[in-house]
């Protein structure tokens, strides 16, 4: 493809060619053509990329259209701001890099084998918490509030820093086997922020606010973003330190300026916890004592007041519940809230296809087998769009076994139900979250 300089442009070259030598002219001509046709090919390059993951994402998203041939392309950056109902004249902006195509994501954690329960013992993304207000389920002896992020959907719960502990007491009869799911935003990290500022999970057998007691395990994930301290994890029983002690040296210091999204999965004994699509730990005798950690408890230490800044959001708890192959296998069919999408689209959330790995897995085993994907909304917005909606989710799932794992065309078949044959209340974020489902039935 050529490019042609503006005509000021070259009558302005024009000119001062006027008063150089013939040889150093000549040099110049040839430095300025080339820087030219530089500046063309990362532009085309920059373009090309732009378009190929967009379609890219049309053929994973059936709701997405291919982008046209004359669409101006949109190359600025987008960083997320405090929007709480107090005014903020010295808000601040979080550095954020530029996010991947969805394809890329979704081939980057094709092989992520965290599966969430398939029961909601609780679930909080603080839509029915008001701005500026600590949020109604949870309990502490310091403080935080619910916000607003500018480029980042709904409500978040700011966690302030210190020695605070952020307690949920409707989370206090934990099974045998659960997960643990959230994501976290973060503003105003930087070189500067300190080698002792850490996210601390903690399940315990205590529901009073302080961070220990006489059973707990506690997770530990380092903030600095100047040097790699990792995830540190610990176990107490009985009172009796001398139990496990773990250090990962994991670098997450990228993805926390990246909405990373957490997993854990206790499962007995065996404790897992995820970063994104990487597991960092996985120690099958982390719990010792069964059915005594009921509780679970979040704090901040080490940021900087008011300048660090960390938020969290859709934070469900999951009953571990049945091995989802082995009931697919048996009884023929099965339903999961586990498979997540982003609000209002059909774009699956990276982060879900564990399960439908484990959908693959079934279909590989069994090549006979045949499954209707049914696709289901909670009642939000108008009912034909949420009908529409549910069969382009159900679509997703299909696509995604396709072109992830490569399960024939001719052995899925998809509908979607919107928000006609609901689980649960619609009138909580409990009850949404257990309506926002999707169900593999055994043709």
């Amino acid at each position: 493809m050529k490019c042609f300089l503006p005509l000021k442009t070259i009558f302005g070259l024009a000119f001062i060619s006027l008063f150089m030598t013939p040889t150093a002219n000549a040099q110049i001509w040839k430095k300025i053509q080339k820087s030219a046709e530089r500046t063309v090919e990362r532009k085309l390059e920059r373009k090309t990329e732009k378009e190929t993951g967009k379609m890219m994402d049309s053929i994973l998203d059936p709701s997405q259209k291919p982008p046209s041939a004359e669409s101006p392309s949109n190359e600025s950056d987008h960083s997320v701001n405090n929007q709480s109902t107090s005014s903020d004249s010295n808000s601040q902006t979080t550095k954020t890099a530029n996010k991947k195509n969805l394809s890329d994501d979704l081939e980057v954690y094709s092989k992520y084998d965290f599966v969430p329960g398939d029961k909601v013992l609780f679930y909080d993304d603080f839509s029915q918490d008001f701005i500026g207000d600590f949020p109604s389920k949870w309990n502490t002896n310091g403080s935080g509030e619910v916000v607003k992020l500018n480029n980042v959907d709904g409500n978040w719960f700011e966690l302030n820093t210190g020695h605070s502990v952020f307690y949920i007491p409707d989370v206090k009869n934990l099974p045998e086997d659960y997960t643990i799911e959230f994501d976290i935003v973060t503003q105003g990290f930087s070189q500067k922020t300190s080698s002792s500022s850490y996210l601390q999970i903690s399940l315990t057998d205590s529901d009073a606010l302080r961070k220990y007691s006489d059973n707990y395990i506690q997770s530990s994930l380092s903030l600095c973003q100047y040097n790699t301290y990792g995830i540190h994890s610990t176990n107490i029983f009985n009172n009796k330190s001398g139990g496990i002690d773990s250090k990962v040296a994991a670098d997450i210091r990228e993805a926390l300026l990246n909405q990373p999204h957490i997993a854990i999965a206790v499962t007995r004994n065996r404790y897992r916890l995820w970063v994104n699509e990487t597991k960092y730990l996985d120690i099958p005798r982390m719990v010792t004592e069964l059915n005594v950690l009921k509780h679970l408890k979040f704090n901040v230490i080490g940021l900087k007041e008011g300048e660090e800044r960390i938020f969290i959001s859709n934070l469900k708890v999951a009953d571990g519940g049945e091995d989802l192959r082995r009931k697919l296998l048996s009884e023929g069919k099965i339903s999961t809230n586990g498979i997540l999408f982003d609000s209002g689209s059909a774009n699956i959330k990276p982060q879900s296809l564990g399960i439908v790995l484990q959908v693959s897995q079934v279909l590989l085993q069994d090549e006979n087998m045949k499954l209707t994907i049914v696709g289901h909304t909670d009642a939000d917005g108008n009912s034909d769009a949420n009908m529409t909606l549910s069969k382009q989710r159900a679509e997703s799932v299909k696509n995604a076994l396709i072109n992830l794992y490569n399960i024939s065309p001719d052995r899925l078949q998809t509908d979607g139900k919107g928000a006609s044959t609901p689980v649960a209340d619609n009138a909580t974020p409990d009850g949404k979250a257990q309506n926002r489902r999707v169900e593999f039935i055994k043709i």
